[in-house]
Order: structure tokens, then C-alpha cells, then sequence
């Protein structure tokens, strides 16, 4: 079980087959660092090109289709004090009749974020909220896996194999779980945000470069279909696609199968326990594909 130190120096904008940036085993860790969405780096230069730049592949010894790899995120912090976001809530989630009323221009916000007091403030542009403050939620919005049948996928969307999901609750310490597309794997991580509300509405979060550290295992033989998550009081599953009632299902069924699979629950007992208990969550409905997220407690399970 090695711990690497990886320095990217290239990025990717699409998830696909790419030759491999690092071999690593079962069990690795890994530290490195992402860009932000525009491709800036922690000095705020430009060295990726924009649109959610990931930082890999990184290849797993002994991963092949069929496996799962789970990926732990043991850190996730922002490395450089300004952020920014768009400034305008995105046309699909208002009603057609409203969109006119959005500022006509998207505009960007910028944040300085204070990793001691654990804050982002708003400085610029100037607005009625003055020198708005919140506080910080790291989290990764896009990374996941190669896809399935030699795709690559832009990173401005998400589907089976992961992707621009942007849920807030992808943080540190929480452990995802990916199905496995091709040999290795191919992992890739990218798109921090300092924080972010649900849904991603004005199409950011507060976008920043990350150092992250994840840690990996693998599953031999252990075979589902959607990401899967799990923190210390919740279990997860992710649904991509648009509509968002299509999410949904996907996310539901994953969860369904996950129940019955590892927790051992015929169809019956999973709809009962679902029907009063389950949890939804709006990922991402900005992107291409929108993402659902269905949570049930741990403690109900137990």
C-alpha cells in the first residue's frame, strides 16, 4: 500500500482510454493536485484548456470490467485564496416567462476564500449582499471513470461511468464507488469547488484549484451500475441522465438492487423501507445530464 506524489502536468477535458499518467495498486494513495474549471492552476495560471480540466488517468493494477473501484477522499482543499462563479442563475431552472428577467449578462463573481477561518467571501462585484460570507464545503464536481465501448465524454456531462456530477456531498471522507469500463479503470478527478449550493443553478460552484488526496480498493467481481456512495451515516447512489425523472429512476433501481444485494432485502422489504425512508438529493441540473442522488440512513440498516 504506497503512498504517490503526483505532479500533473497534462489535463484532460473528455474521460476516456488515455494512456495512464500513474500506475497505482489496490489499496495506494494518492496525493495530487486539480486546476479549476477554467484549467488555473494554484498561482491562478492558465496551463489546461477550459471545461473541467481532470487530472490523470490514473491506471489500477488489476481492475478489468466487471470490477468496482472504490475511491476515498481523504482530502479535499482549495490551494489559493480566490475562487469565482458565474453570476446568474442558469435559464432552465427558472420559468421560460422569467428568464428575461436574469441579468442580461452572465458575468463572473469573485471569492476570497480564508482556509483558516474556513470561509468564502464574496468581493467582487459589488451587490445588495455586501461583503457576503459562507462557509467553506469542499467537494469535487467532476471525475469518475473511462466509460464503457471506447467513449470519451465530455467532461461537461456525467453518465454511468461518473463524471460532471456536481454533488455536494461528494467531500472529504466519502467513499464512491464506480463501476469498471475497461482494464485499469482509468481514474480521473477534477473541478473542486469550495462550496456549492444543490443543483449547481448558476452552472459553478465556487470554482478553485484542489490538492486532493483519495485512496483506492478494488472489488473483484463486485459489478453494479451506477456510482455508488457511502459516508458514516449515509449510503448513495447516483443517476445521470435528462430528463430529470430518468435520474431518478436510474438512482432509485441502483439503490433498490444495492439493498437487496448487500443488505440482504427481498424487493418487498426494500420498497417498504424506501417508501417511508429514502432521501433525494438534486446533484447537478445545469449540465447536459442532470444528476439525482437516492439516500437511505445507515442506522435503519444496521
Amino acid at each position: 500500500m504506497a503512498i504517490h506524489h503526483f505532479d500533473p502536468t497534462i489535463y484532460y477535458t473528455a474521460m476516456g482510454t488515455y494512456p495512464p499518467v500513474l500506475h497505482i495498486s489496490d489499496g495506494d494513495t494518492v496525493q495530487t493536485r486539480t486546476v479549476d474549471a477554467r484549467g488555473q492552476d494554484a498561482e491562478m495560471r492558465v496551463v489546461a484548456e477550459r471545461g473541467n480540466p481532470q487530472t490523470g488517468p490514473f491506471f489500477v493494477e488489476g481492475a478489468e470490467p466487471g470490477d468496482t473501484l472504490a475511491v476515498h477522499f481523504d482530502r479535499l482543499r482549495p490551494n489559493r485564496r480566490i475562487g469565482w462563479t458565474a453570476a446568474s442563475l442558469a435559464g432552465n431552472v427558472v420559468d421560460p416567462d422569467f428568464v428575461t428577467s436574469l441579468p442580461s449578462e452572465r458575468g463572473l463573481a469573485e471569492w476570497e476564500v480564508d482556509l483558516d477561518a474556513w470561509t468564502a467571501t464574496l468581493v467582487k462585484p459589488e451587490t445588495k449582499l455586501g461583503r457576503f460570507t459562507i462557509p467553506l464545503a469542499p467537494m469535487l464536481g467532476c471525475f469518475g471513470v473511462a466509460p464503457p465501448r471506447g467513449q470519451a465524454i465530455s467532461t461537461a456531462t456525467s453518465s454511468t461511468h461518473g463524471g460532471n456530477m456536481d454533488y455536494r456531498g461528494f467531500r472529504e471522507g466519502v467513499t464512491v464507488y464506480f463501476p469498471v469500463f475497461v482494464p485499469g479503470a482509468l481514474l480521473f478527478v477534477g473541478d473542486g469547488h469550495a462550496t456549492q449550493g444543490d443543483g449547481e443553478i448558476v452552472g459553478t460552484g465556487i470554482e478553485i484549484s484542489f490538492d486532493v488526496q483519495f485512496t483506492v480498493r478494488l472489488l473483484k467481481g463486485k459489478k453494479i451500475g451506477w456510482p455508488r456512495a457511502e459516508d458514516d451515516d449515509f449510503i448513495m447512489t447516483a443517476g445521470n441522465a435528462r430528463p430529470l425523472d430518468q435520474a431518478l429512476q436510474h438512482a432509485t433501481t441502483e439503490m433498490m438492487r444495492w439493498l437487496e444485494e448487500d443488505y440482504g432485502l427481498d424487493a418487498s422489504a426494500a420498497s417498504i423501507l424506501l417508501g417511508q425512508c429514502v432521501r433525494y438529493e438534486v446533484g447537478n441540473v445545469y449540465d447536459p445530464a442532470y444528476t439525482m442522488i437516492c439516500k437511505v440512513e445507515k442506522r435503519l440498516l444496521r
